[in-house]
């Protein structure tokens, strides 16, 4: 059992912002998108704050070298 939560992912452009982040910051992409969640935060923008958070996870998912979830 793999105990690395799967992230909701909303929509293609939630992928599209993570692997933006990825190319554009390399190891650092999970921190920059946590970064700019509280930003968001900061400015009492929850949708924002929410969306940040979720690429946050995306990001940490996506770097991480095994499988989660079910595999077919």
């Amino acid at each position: 059992m793999h105990d690395t939560p799967v992230p909701y992912i909303a929509d293609r452009s939630a992928l599209t912002m993570a692997n933006e982040l990825m190319r554009g910051f390399g190891p650092a992409a999970a921190d920059e998108a946590t970064a700019r969640a509280r930003q968001a935060r900061d400015r009492d923008n929850v949708v924002q704050f929410c969306r940040w958070r979720q690429v946050a996870r995306l990001v940490t998912l996506l770097e991480h070298p095994g499988a989660c979830g079910t595999i077919h």
